[in-house]
């Protein structure tokens, strides 16, 4: 912190009450800080698709209240600065999935402002090129869920008119889809999901307006109900649609979003013993449709709306900081 000229002595004995607080306080730390980093060099969005590969992040498409977007960033976690790529030659839109597979990119499905879709298309970062691929072959669709674990991608859930739940795998080596083993829970839009050693944790969202509760893992093969959000044994429900979900360090997270209102709440899950736990909330202004980008050591909550006003601030997620902590 600077010290103005006008009151140092004033803030001399505001910082020596802090550190004395602090000093005194040590029982009562929390962990986990939010930090802010380099703001998004592009529109405000909400509804983009993100994904990562290796130590870049990428943001694709989304809408900024006027607009539906097609236009690509590659933000850099080590160096924390943006640019702009090859820009998405699909349909203009938000509520797209996506998720990265053996090194590219893929997005797809989403709504266009007229029409649900079911288009999809792969990014290699290598050759910063777009090259559509096969229909998903599910019903057009927006806020469904994507990812990719075991080898191959992954499309379920989301709203063609009505709430879906159905799950399709994608074998990027044979560039086909097929339709995989039902999943177990209520049909949703707007869940999350966030991935931990390969397994993908699904829940949220809402069916007819109203939350869902249910929580499962998916290994591949089948899906497992967990804990689910609103049981008694948690000291409140996790309610949440239009969440963002990330991982790190082998935790899954869950971190703003709608509960009947804004949330800067986040949630941190441990599937060792299928708890949850609530961590500082969320630093940066209360929203939905925000997206998340997850590297090996460092996680990142990003963009997403308030009503009519939409954000390009970045926020890097610090669980093993105090927080609060000054850098």
């Amino acid at each position: 912190m600077k010290l103005t000229k006008k009151y140092p002595v004033l803030l001399l004995l505001a910082l020596s009450i802090f550190v004395v607080s602090c000093n005194n306080d040590d029982d009562s730390d929390e962990y986990g800080n939010w930090v802010e980093s380099s703001t998004f060099d592009g529109d405000s969005r909400g509804n983009a698709v993100s994904f990562t590969i290796g130590t870049k992040g990428y943001l694709v498409t989304g809408y900024d209240g006027d607009d539906y977007l097609t236009d690509l960033w590659e933000y850099d976690s080590e160096g924390d600065y943006w640019l702009e790529k090859a820009t998405f030659p699909g349909t203009a839109r938000s509520g797209a999935v996506g998720f990265a597979l053996n090194g590219k990119g893929y997005i797809g499905t989403g709504y266009d402002g007229n029409d649900e879709l079911n288009d999809f298309w792969e990014y290699d970062p290598t050759t910063d090129t777009w090259t559509q691929v096969a229909d998903f072959p599910g019903t057009a669709r927006y806020g469904a869920i994507g990812f990719a674990i075991g080898g191959y991608g992954y499309v379920g859930t989301g709203y063609d008119g009505s709430e879906q739940k159905d799950f399709y795998r994608y074998d990027a080596t044979t560039d086909s889809w097929e339709q995989v083993v039902g999943f177990g829970g209520e049909k949703r839009q707007n869940g999350a999901v966030f991935v931990i050693n390969d397994i993908a944790y699904i829940g949220t969202g809402t069916n007819d307006g109203a939350i869902e509760y249910d929580f499962y893992s998916f290994d591949g093969t089948t899906f497992t109900r967990l804990t689910d959000l609103d049981d008694d044994d948690l000291d409140e429900d996790i309610i949440f649609s239009s969440t963002a979900g990330f991982s790190l360090n082998g935790l899954g997270y869950f971190a703003t979003g709608l509960q009947g209102a804004l949330t800067t709440e986040c949630w941190e899950y441990d599937p060792a013993t299928d708890t949850w736990d609530e961590m500082p909330n969320f630093e940066g202004s209360a929203r939905q449709d925000a997206s998340a980008f997850s590297f090996d050591t460092k996680a990142y909550v990003l963009m997403g709306r308030s009503s009519s006003f939409y954000f390009d601030d970045v926020w890097e997620f610090r669980p093993d900081e105090l927080e609060d902590e000054d850098d």
